[in-house]
């Protein structure tokens, strides 16, 4: 099982790892690619006026510029190191231990608009793209995306059941066939329902641990579901759709 998560906007600073080596990534048939979006990403930082709108940020974010202008020489850290935010502090991966970590760091992977798929231990530095970021003069980053990744993501799930938690415009980039699915709804006490926004990463980021560390091996959306259940996760199941429900 491989559990796909979204990255995060807010990464860990620093590293103690070499600079960025894209032969040392997984999936190594999406480096041409990888390769040109960090060389633009690094040519655009010059023009920080350009830099803003392309990555949608303001004067007070220049840091994010800086950092993509050293891409090609700041330190790396593991991936799964280098996001932070509400879901993974929900993952808490680091509190796992002996075989669920080892588990964790082989089922997690992470959804990227740079690096496209990672795995838990690709080392990376830190950056700033989203999935809606459109660099000039250039195409979306799901229609360069797509036709290298569809086919990455295609022979994953040929191989492992996929666990899909990547919000709309990362599920965009790349599709995984017969993934599992899941979305995150809010109950009132009158029984009506609504779509969780902040909140729900941290419940994305609750399941991502209980599968990342189980010691069963999903291989489906039913047995998904009961290691929600329980990890103490309300889930109901259509398909291959799972609906995490919390009280509002």
């Amino acid at each position: 099982m491989i559990v796909l998560l979204p990255p995060s906007e807010t990464k860990r600073p620093g590293g103690d790892g070499p600079a960025l080596a894209l032969d040392s990534l997984s999936s190594p048939e999406l480096n041409p690619l990888r390769a040109e979006l960090v060389a633009e990403l690094v040519e655009l930082s010059a023009d920080r006026s350009a830099s803003r709108a392309a990555l949608g940020i303001s004067a007070a974010q220049d840091a994010e510029i800086d950092r993509n202008a050293a891409l090609y020489t700041t330190p790396t850290m593991p991936a799964l190191r280098r996001y932070t935010g509400v879901l993974y502090d929900a993952l808490d991966v680091e509190s796992l231990r002996g075989a669920a970590a080892d588990r964790a760091r082989a089922r997690l992977a992470v959804g990227s608009a740079l690096f496209g798929l990672l795995r838990a231990d690709d080392p990376i530095p830190t950056y700033r793209l989203s999935a809606t970021s459109r660099l000039p003069g250039r195409g979306t980053l799901a229609a360069r995306w797509r036709p290298v990744l569809d086919p990455v993501l295609a022979a994953l799930a040929d191989r492992e059941l996929v666990v899909d938690l990547r919000s709309g415009s990362y599920a965009a980039l790349g599709k995984v066939p017969a993934a599992v699915t899941v979305d995150v709804l809010a109950e009132q006490a009158d029984g009506r329902r609504s779509v969780v926004s902040h909140f729900n990463k941290a419940h994305k980021g609750r399941l991502a641990r209980a599968l990342a560390g189980t010691r069963s091996e999903p291989g489906d959306a039913a047995a998904v579901a009961a290691v929600a259940r329980r990890a103490g996760l309300r889930v109901e199941r259509r398909d291959d759709h799972l609906t995490v429900v919390v009280s509002a």
